[in-house]
């Protein structure tokens, strides 16, 4: 049973006596509990989004009691923040093993990383979508702090998408009429419309239809 507290110190101190040493580091099930929380928050939050998700259920998946989670997060906005900062690292390596994979052509890396979610997405029945996607369509209600977030997120992913097209450029597999860093916009701004159709329509076929559409909008007509 994952629990929020240490074991009480027995160490029998004499009075006046400073402790030395360094603080004590949080015990591993303190770690585990709150990591435990925001993969729970992951989930949950990419099927339905954050203004309509409770707390209840996520600590009911897991089995932790609600008086136990703030003792992790002074409020939901602070557990929601920190869910987006845990999927964004998340995504961040995903992207990183797809689009720094060498033994591919960077179209080639882009590819297998729209057919990775395509299968994704199935494997989950259409129920998962991209968190991030899912807070953007909330931005209207939600604070300033969140809204800051996932524009730095969406700057960190078109960063990422931006370093593959450049290797693209370079290799002549593309040849771009606007610039790299607006076409790597481009690119995240069509993506997350395509998940939340194929979302809609249970249907992978608008995530094919657009990955399909960009390649062919970028590709060098001589490669």
């Amino acid at each position: 049973m994952l629990s929020i507290l240490d074991k009480p110190d027995t160490t029998v101190n004499l009075p006046n006596k400073p402790r030395r040493g360094r603080p004590k580091k949080p015990s591993a099930d303190a770690l585990d509990t709150r990591e435990a929380l925001l993969r729970a928050g992951m989930l949950i939050l990419t099927e339905s989004g954050f203004t309509r998700s409770g707390i209840d259920p996520i600590l009911k998946s897991i089995g932790v009691p609600k008086g136990s989670f703030y003792h992790y997060f002074s409020s939901k906005e602070a557990f929601g923040l920190a869910v987006l900062e845990r999927y964004r690292r998340y995504f961040e390596a995903k992207l990183d093993a797809f689009l720094l994979d060498e033994a591919f052509s960077p179209l080639e890396r882009l590819q297998r990383f729209a057919q990775d979610a395509q299968d994704g997405i199935v494997r989950h029945e259409f129920k998962r979508g991209c968190l991030v996607g899912n807070l953007e369509q909330e931005s209207s209600l939600l604070s300033e702090a969140f809204r800051e977030q996932l524009q730095a997120t969406y700057q960190s992913w078109q960063a990422r998408v931006a370093t593959c097209l450049l290797e693209s450029q370079k290799q002549g597999e593309i040849d771009l009429q606007g610039s790299i860093e607006e076409t790597s916009e481009a690119f995240w701004i069509g993506w997350e419309g395509a998940v939340h159709r194929s979302r809609l329509v249970k249907s992978t076929q608008p995530l094919r239809l657009f990955i399909n559409f960009f390649i062919q909008a970028i590709q060098s007509k001589t490669h």
